[in-house]
């Protein structure tokens, strides 16, 4: 018997979702309706979580498509990907910040990177290198205490944390200065060793996270020059925050920017309304930060867009040479090149997807539905061929067309984001 509304929430959820154009969010129904995009994530698993991006290199990648060509999925299952490669994921909208001034990026990023457990895995590395363990330290205590306890809190002792914490931050020269001080500080104050009282936890923290009520004097006792996060200076301290999380033990940072066609969005419901001056800001803010990926450190950053910021030639990345030059793809063969910057969804579905792995995606989206109840057709591949030859006509991507005819939606009432 299927399940009741009540009796599965996620699985309502997730048609409610579906009904809208939107991803779901619970990473096993988003497995299960994943169908040929695999193409690509595989790969990206494969030769950059894997490989590239673990063993120090950077990348910078782009998405785009229609409407409903599997976008946001794309980010979704990346993301998925690389948490299970054991990396720190950040997702954001364009639609929810600021792209202008790249120091807004940075501290979202910075946000949900949750900087204290950063440091908290850095403080258990320190610990280990002085053949302790983090689970002999008693809840309330920290290290210092329990070499006190011990008797073991002397000079020497107390010097090597000192010389370990150098050699983790101060003497790193992929940290800035002041980026790395402060680290040293409070993984210090966890270690008990140097001391650092609560305040100036507090300050330095406030600091790392751009509060703008911070008086730069305060900072001067501290060791810490007397400046600001600024947007120009943001891309340096993100450098810092990927090496701070390989040091902490984890694979790399993966950062996924969605709805990058805001930019040229001009309907009233759109929240960020870009002028032409915000606008080329932002271009030149993605010009600048992959002239200088190459500087960073086991990090890639992946942007998702609609077409319309590639066709529109007044507004669009066309519009800003200096970007264009540097991510367009010159020589375009029949094949998609898996290595490309800028992969376009359309493209992948139009060289993979066959009617019967529609079939397939038709299928796995109606035994989705079918758990509460909602009624679902599973396509033939007579239909699925219709559709495909449909899509080649543009206006509509394929797997939306497949949601469409699986569910019953009507095109023209069609409205939902970008999926």
């Amino acid at each position: 018997m299927s399940e009741t509304l009540g009796e599965n929430p996620k699985i309502t959820t997730t048609v409610a979702q579906l009904s809208f154009g939107e991803v779901p969010q619970n990473e096993e129904l988003l497995n299960e309706l994943t169908v040929g995009i695999q193409f690509i994530t595989d790969f990206w698993r494969e030769r950059y979580f894997c490989e590239f991006i673990r063993e120090g290199g950077s990348k910078i990648k782009f998405v785009t498509g229609q409407r409903g060509s599997g976008k946001t999925h794309t980010l979704s299952l990346v993301t998925n990907l690389a948490r299970k490669e054991g990396y720190v994921t950040v997702a954001f909208s364009a639609r929810d910040i600021w792209l202008n001034d790249f120091r807004e990026v940075y501290l979202e990023i910075l946000s949900q990177s949750n900087i204290l457990g950063l440091l908290q895995r850095c403080r258990d590395k320190v610990i280990e290198a002085m053949a302790f363990s983090p689970k002999d330290i008693p809840e309330g205590m920290t290290f210092l205490d329990l070499l006190a306890q011990r008797g073991m809190a002397d000079a020497i002792n107390r010097r090597e944390i000192r010389m370990l914490l150098k050699g983790l931050f101060l003497d790193n020269p992929h940290l800035d200065n002041n980026f790395a001080l402060a680290c040293s500080l409070i993984c210090g104050g966890m270690l008990g060793h140097p001391f650092l009282e609560e305040q100036n936890k507090a300050l330095l923290l406030d600091w790392m996270h751009g509060d703008k009520k911070i008086r730069l004097a305060t900072l001067r006792p501290l060791g810490l020059a007397p400046s600001k996060i600024t947007k120009y200076n943001a891309r340096n301290m993100l450098r810092s925050l990927s090496e701070l999380v390989k040091l902490s033990g984890y694979s790399g940072l993966l950062v996924t920017i969605d709805n990058l066609e805001v930019l040229v969005d001009k309907s009233g419901l759109n929240p960020m309304n870009y002028t032409k001056m915000k606008r080329e800001d932002t271009y030149e803010s993605i010009r600048q930060l992959i002239d200088d990926i190459d500087n960073f450190r086991n990090i890639m950053v992946v942007f998702a867009f609609g077409r319309e910021l590639l066709d529109n030639e007044n507004t669009g990345m066309k519009s800003y040479q200096a970007l264009w030059m540097r991510i367009q793809n010159e020589i375009l063969g029949s094949r998609i090149n898996k290595f490309t910057d800028i992969v376009d969804l359309d493209r992948v579905a139009e060289q993979e997807y066959s009617p019967a792995l529609l079939v397939e995606m038709s299928r796995r989206l109606a035994q989705v539905v079918g758990k509460v109840d909602v009624t679902a057709t599973v396509l033939d591949e007579a239909k699925a061929e219709q559709l495909i030859r449909q899509a080649k006509l543009g206006g509509i991507s394929l797997p939306r067309l497949v949601g469409q005819a699986t569910l019953g939606f009507r095109e023209e009432s069609d409205e939902g984001g970008s999926v």
